[in-house]
């Protein structure tokens, strides 16, 4: 096996790339991307610097060159034979492959209704310079969609002094991903911000100037962004024949239904121990999930396991979530100065954490945490609540016994 190619430019594809030479790989690494940029992270979209929307790269052009990383950059991958083990690109050219690493990614979710093309999409580089360069002081931005990319969106948008309301379907915002507690307060916050919400509302129409809701309100838009989700984009992997579901579907090795085809990020859906497959949409599981695809494709047989988190800043508030949260596991809250942590349990065991305070205030106690949830504890309820009680001690103490 001397030929990997890698479909995907982003977060996962890129430290796919560099994992596969960290791994003693000497063969040809070929790294796709359909943007005519390095590769680069897109957290920082939705955070500019002085009014410009800062692109920071996941790696320079010299370290590609250094890893010997062969970089396709502004084109795509039109086909994709299995059989022949080939992919036809964009640029009319064919690559042949030992491996194959799918990190397509994920595509914005389309709004159906009337007038659905005047809405913005918030994904890539150039959609957020769109809408930064057109978003000024005095002009009114509807956001459709409460969830955390519209959420954060509308946070920097009232730093810069713009009207935003949210349209939001659900009763509430934020109501898939974050704990109800904590998105309870946040959804507070930017009340208290001045951003106006329009809950349990769907969308009529878009028009030049407004937003119709569902029950017949016309709700003045200079500017409408559509933050409604995203959906993988497994459209190359169903054309050749691989299986898939919410996502490419894969092994716990990150292999799909052909066994020199893997996948990797927020395109992956991976087999589970209980049963069933499961889809993370983050930035540190994009990487985990290539750091073990890469070495697999190497030689390896490792299991991916990893502990699903993430994160989200708005305004000075700064939230991370650890684990899966339920609803009908047992809760445990925390107070600390400058914010809370909340514990879940499951049968007395603890499977997840999260916290919200200040900027980063709680990022190590969520770290501890969720070292505390690797190692599979079931701690006494009354010490989790316990603001006295050390983390770091009681993770010691554990790893002691």
């Amino acid at each position: 096996m001397d030929r990997i190619v890698i479909i995907g430019a982003g977060e996962s594809g890129t430290r796919a790339a560099f994992a596969l030479r960290e791994s003693g790989f000497t063969g040809s690494v070929t790294l796709v991307g359909t943007e005519p940029h390095l590769p680069y992270e897109r957290p920082p979209l939705s955070k500019p610097v002085n009014g410009a929307v800062q692109m920071k790269p996941i790696c320079g052009a010299e370290a590609l060159e250094a890893a010997g990383i062969d970089y396709r950059q502004g084109v795509s991958a039109q086909r994709l034979d299995a059989d022949a083990r080939s992919v036809a690109l964009s640029d009319g050219r064919a690559l042949a492959y030992d491996k194959l690493l799918l990190a397509t990614g994920a595509r914005p979710r389309r709004l159906t209704c009337p007038g659905s093309e005047r809405a913005l999409d918030f994904r890539t580089f150039r959609d957020a310079e769109t809408i930064f360069s057109c978003a000024t002081a005095g002009q009114h931005v509807a956001i459709i969609g409460g969830g955390l990319i519209g959420m954060e969106l509308a946070a920097v948008l009232r730093g810069k002094g713009i009207d935003v309301s949210i349209i939001e379907m659900a009763p509430k915002p934020l109501g898939r991903a974050v704990p109800a507690r904590f998105a309870a307060r946040l959804h507070a916050r930017h009340q208290a911000e001045g951003v106006g919400f329009h809950l349990g509302q769907g969308i009529a129409e878009i028009i030049d100037d407004a937003v119709v809701l569902s029950d017949g309100t016309a709700m003045p838009a200079d500017i409408v962004v559509a933050a409604i989700g995203v959906s993988p984009d497994t459209a190359l992997a169903e054309a050749a024949g691989l299986a898939v579901g919410n996502g490419i579907l894969t092994d716990g090795h990150l292999r799909t239904s052909d066994p020199n085809i893997y996948a990797s990020g927020d395109c992956a859906a991976v087999a589970q121990p209980g049963g069933g497959h499961m889809r993370f949409e983050s930035w540190r599981n994009a990487r985990a999930q290539a750091e073990a695809a890469a070495r697999n494709m190497a030689g390896g047989r490792e299991i991916f396991a990893a502990i699903p988190w993430f994160w989200t800043d708005q305004y000075d508030l700064g939230l991370q979530v650890a684990g899966l949260p339920h609803p009908d596991h047992q809760s445990v809250i925390r107070q600390l100065e400058g914010g809370e942590l909340e514990f879940y349990l499951d049968g007395g065991r603890l499977v997840a954490a999260a916290g919200l305070g200040v900027g980063n205030g709680l990022a190590k106690e969520i770290k501890l945490a969720e070292m505390l949830i690797a190692a599979g504890l079931s701690p006494d309820p009354a010490l989790l609540a316990d603001a006295s009680a050390n983390l770091k001690v009681l993770l010691k103490s554990v790893r002691a016994a």
